[in-house]
This record gives structure tokens, sequence and C-alpha cells, in this order.
């Protein structure tokens, strides 16, 4: 027994002094320790990746409560107070509000945007600046956009309503309308408002008379406060065959629209 623990407490005592031999003459490993300077180097980058990632997020997601913080809903009390802040007039003509009006998405539905270069041929470019961040997107217009601005810009109110950031929305805008004849007004994302965790565009916040407002969008989710009031439309990617506006054209330069005091009326029978 007494051998055992002799032998025992040598051992322990030959390990220990081995490990602390090898802790003093252990080589340094050249490279696993970076630099101060490499370090705030990668960290700038990481830094600036995030920031990058997280203003593409913002700008192109969804209407959800996933990819860009949501507004908060607003009170009865705020909408009011910040009502007339959120309406940029574009035309310089004051809003007639009996007159009939167009609400358009933009987004693939008036054109499609991509920070990447298309395969397609693009249009133009904008370069917003968002978060500090100058940015490039190529943009395509959908096929007959500028006819159909034109044309019904001559006989109704136009007025562009968009979950898009204003920084980049306002450019492409610029780019659609560059004399600002046909686009009355236009609304962003923050006159946009938020049920259950989606981005709602409330046509009540256009004009008060919704017999006289229709609204274009190819997400259901911006018109769930007025379904009546909306003709669905096609999302825009790339196809430079698509017809869809010459569709709606058709529509609102027809007899319907025209006999129709109420636009709902006319919309349902030409959905139906």
């Amino acid at each position: 027994m007494a051998t055992k623990l002799i032998i025992k407490k040598a051992t322990k005592s030959i390990n220990r002094h081995q490990r602390n031999y090898l802790r003093r003459h252990r080589k340094p490993q050249i490279g696993c320790t970076p630099s101060p300077v490499t370090t705030t180097v990668i960290a700038s980058i990481n830094k600036s990746i995030y920031k990058c990632h997280r203003t593409i997020l913002c700008l192109f997601s969804r209407p959800t409560n996933k990819g860009f913080k949501v507004l908060k809903t607003r009170g009865n009390d705020d909408f009011r107070k910040n009502e007339y802040s959120l309406i940029h007039d574009r035309s310089g003509k004051s809003f007639d509000e009996t007159k009939k009006t167009i609400v358009l998405d933009l987004d693939e539905t008036l054109v499609h945007s991509s920070m990447e270069k298309p395969e397609v041929p693009y249009d133009f470019v904008v370069n917003p600046k968002i978060d500090g961040q100058i940015l490039t997107f190529f943009v395509i217009k959908r096929p007959g956009v500028d006819e159909f601005l034109k044309k019904i810009g001559e006989k109704y109110q136009i007025v562009v309503f968009t979950a898009g950031l204003r920084e980049y929305a306002s450019l492409v805008l610029d780019k659609l309308d560059p004399e600002r004849r046909m686009i009355t007004r236009s609304f962003y994302r923050d006159a946009c408002s938020e049920i259950d965790g989606r981005l709602v565009k409330d046509l009540g916040f256009v004009m008060r008379d919704l017999r006289r407002v229709l609204i274009v969008d190819d997400n259901p989710n911006s018109y769930a406060l007025q379904p009546e009031n909306a003709f669905p439309i096609k999302p825009f990617l790339d196809d430079l065959d698509d017809v869809e506006l010459k569709k709606l054209g058709e529509f609102l330069n027809g007899d319907d629209c025209d006999k129709c005091e109420d636009m709902r009326v006319a919309l349902k029978e030409f959905v139906c």
C-alpha cells in the first residue's frame, strides 16, 4: 500500500514538472494571434458587410415583420398630426378630391430594380444614399409604362404609393416622370400603416371618397384594408413581353370606368 502511494505520488510529481517544462519551452505559433491593425480592419469590413446587408433587406423586403423594422402603429392623433408631412406633391397642381384617382405601386408593378446587373437590357441606374452608403440599382421599366403613364395621366390623377424608401423611390420616379407632369403625388414607406406585422396602404389617406379611387398593386397585403378598390396585377421582373399595363390601360379607358360613378362597381364587373 505504501509502495503504491509512493509510486503514485512520484508519478504526479514527474507529470507536473513535465507540464511546466513544456509550458516554458513551447514554441510560439506564428500567425495564430492577429495584430491589432489586422483585427481593426477585419472588424471594419464585417461591420460594412452587415450594414449593407441590412440596408438591402430594408429596401426590398416584402411588407412583413421580417427583413426590416416595422413601423409602429399610428394613433389617430399622431396620424392627423403628421398627415400632411407625408404627402409629396410632384406636379405642382392642386390635388382634386373630386377627380378619379389611380394609385400605383412602384416595384414589381411599374419597374423592377436589382443591385446586380440584369441579363436583359436595363433602362436606367439610380444611386440612392441609404444609411450613409451610396448604392447602385439597375432598373428595368415594365413594357409600356411610359405610354401608360402619359395616356392615363390625361384622364385621371396619378398617385404613386410605394412601401419603398423615399431615398430610392423618389429617384426612380424622377426617371419615370422627369418633367413632373404625370404623377401628381407620391407616398413612401413612412406613409404605410402597420397591421399584424405587415405594411398596408390605406387609401383613405390618399382621398376621402373611396368611390373615386383605385389601387394597382402586385402585393395583396398592400390593399388589405380596401380590397374592393384593388386591381391586382402580376408582379413584373424581367419579362419584356409583359402586357399587363396594356390590359390595365384598356380597362381604365373603357366605357365601364366612364359610366360608373363608383369605380369599385366597374372594377367588380371587370374582375368577374
